[in-house]
């Protein structure tokens, strides 16, 4: 059985050759992915699940090596992987800027990935965003110099060509959305999610996927303080899921104090997996769940939000 403890040691023990090798390998497989890859349907950058089997779900990481490393252990995913159990493992993006070890966070995502390809969904957050909504500060090319030294530029290139490939979001049929941001308000069918990254920036679903938050009391959509995204109503969230013919939306994007928040009635559930500087929330949390299940709402699945 593959042991986390040697992963994370191939993590901080990583060369420049190694680490390129890894990000080239999974952009191809990531790029090929198409139609039914395993329980996968992918079609464009959106991947679509039938509601069955078991999923973990996790949030922003930000570089928190060891919350990664906790969700790992905790969620027993690589027992169950190698025992042939067939656990997803999801992630909705931003997983490097704002921690210590943004390419440690990197490189145990990837490796993952290749290790388990078919069982790993990895989603694209703000912080891998096109050049033209590059999230501030975006401290990764200092990271990856600090680690790498002047080889730091050429990894930080190969990484953002992975970014292109990360999916918008997942769709779980009757069940669940899941986005990094937020609601793309103006999309008119699932077409503008599977290709919202052909459609910028002529069209702003990939800036509002990324970038949106919800907000309470307002109906339609606002300017956003972030300065990229917009605010949106319970009657945008609505809409969306109506026309997705889903009951939640389970998405990343904002920090909260207990690692997780609710929004929108019960219709969004928040999800923020890591602790530590320059956020200091008490909590982190992950979701880990049945698919099956069939919750009216994110009250419905208080019991499976995993707080640490």
């Amino acid at each position: 059985m593959i042991k986390l403890a040697e992963i994370t040691h191939q993590a901080f023990k990583l060369s420049t050759t190694e680490f390129i090798s890894l990000i080239e390998e999974t952009t191809e497989f990531i790029a090929s992915e198409k139609g039914q890859v395993g329980e996968l349907n992918i079609e464009g950058r959106l991947v679509k699940l039938k509601p069955s089997g078991e999923a973990i779900i996790v949030g922003d990481l930000h570089g928190d090596f060891e919350s990664l490393r906790h969700i790992i252990k905790t969620s027993r995913f690589l027992e169950k992987v190698t025992q042939k159990k067939k656990p997803l493992l999801i992630f909705l993006g931003d997983y490097g800027d704002r921690g210590r070890y943004s390419s440690e966070t990197y490189f145990l995502v990837l490796k993952l990935k290749q290790l388990f390809p078919q069982r790993i969904v990895l989603m694209r957050g703000n912080h891998e965003g096109p050049d033209d909504l590059l999230a501030h500060p975006h401290d990764l090319p200092e990271n990856l110099q600090r680690k790498f030294g002047k080889e730091g530029s050429v990894i930080y290139s190969k990484i953002r060509d992975l970014f292109k490939f990360l999916y918008n979001g997942v769709v779980v049929e009757k069940q669940f959305v899941m986005i990094h941001g937020g609601v793309p308000s103006e999309a008119s069918s699932i077409d503008d999610m599977k290709f919202a990254q052909l459609k910028h920036p002529k069209e702003r679903h990939l800036e509002e996927i990324l970038w949106s938050d919800p907000a309470e009391d307002v109906k339609g959509t606002y300017s956003s303080p972030r300065g990229a995204g917009r605010l949106f109503g319970e009657d945008v969230t609505k809409r969306f899921l109506d026309m997705l013919r889903v009951k939640m939306l389970i998405r990343g994007h904002e920090s909260s104090h207990d690692g997780f928040k609710i929004n929108h009635s019960g219709r969004i559930l928040t999800l923020f997996s890591r602790k530590g500087p320059p956020y200091f929330n008490s909590s982190a949390a992950y979701l880990q769940l049945d698919l099956s299940l069939e919750p009216q709402d994110i009250h419905g699945l208080m019991s499976h939000i995993c707080k640490f």
